[in-house]
C-alpha cells in the first residue's frame, strides 16, 4: 500500500483554533472576512496607495499549487505593497491562474495601481455561496513567502503574521496572500 506524504505547511485554517495562537493585536486583521483594503481604508480614513512590486508569470511552489489541486503550474503573480503616506502596511502576493483572468474576468489583468480587492469584492463579481478557504500563519525566514517578500521589501521583520484566502471569481480560483507589516498596528479599527 502506497501512502502519499502529506505536504507540510506553516498555514492553518482560521477555524482550527490557530487564530488564538496569534497575538491579540493581530487577530481581528487575520480573521476578517471582508475586503482588507476597505477595512484598512476605514481605519486610516483615506485611500490606500498601491505600489506594484511585481506582476509577471511564474511557476508555483508545491504549497501554492495544492490550492489548485496540482493542475496548474504557471500563473500570473502580482505582488503589491498597500501603503499610507508611503508607509507599507501590507504586502500582498496574489496568484491568478491564467484561466481565472479570461472572459468576463479579464479586468483583473488591467488592475495597475488599483487594489485586487476592488475587483474581488465588487458586488457583481463575487458569486460563490460558500465561504472561501482562509488560513493564517506566522512566517519567518524559513518560509518561502517570507523570503519572496523580503526580496521585495528588505525592512520585513524576522517574523510576521499573514493570511491567505482562496477566492472564487465567477467560478475561477485566485489565491491571495496578505502579509501584515508592523505599521498596520498604528491603525486599529
Amino acid at each position: 500500500m502506497i501512502h502519499r506524504r502529506r505536504l507540510r505547511s506553516a498555514w492553518n485554517r482560521v477555524d482550527s483554533g490557530e487564530l488564538h495562537q496569534a497575538p491579540r493585536k493581530w487577530q481581528s486583521w487575520l480573521s476578517d472576512t471582508g475586503s482588507l483594503t476597505q477595512k484598512i481604508e476605514q481605519a486610516i480614513g483615506q485611500k490606500l496607495e498601491v505600489v506594484v512590486l511585481r506582476d509577471c508569470r511564474q511557476n508555483l511552489n508545491s504549497d501554492e499549487s495544492r490550492y489548485f489541486h496540482f493542475k496548474i503550474t504557471r500563473c500570473r503573480v502580482r505582488e503589491v505593497l498597500l501603503c499610507v503616506n508611503q508607509i507599507p502596511l501590507v504586502m500582498a502576493h496574489s496568484i491568478i491562474p491564467i484561466t481565472s483572468s479570461s472572459g468576463s474576468n479579464h479586468a483583473i489583468l488591467r488592475l495597475g495601481k488599483k487594489p485586487l480587492g476592488a475587483v474581488l469584492f465588487a458586488k457583481t463579481r463575487m458569486h460563490s455561496k460558500r465561504k472561501p478557504l482562509r488560513e493564517i500563519a506566522r512566517l519567518d525566514k524559513k518560509n518561502e513567502l517570507w523570503q519572496k517578500c523580503f526580496k521585495q521589501y528588505s525592512d520585513l521583520p524576522k517574523a510576521v503574521w499573514a493570511r491567505r484566502t482562496l477566492y472564487q471569481l465567477k467560478g475561477h480560483p485566485l489565491l491571495v496572500n496578505e502579509v501584515f507589516l508592523p505599521a498596520l498596528l498604528n491603525y486599529q479599527q
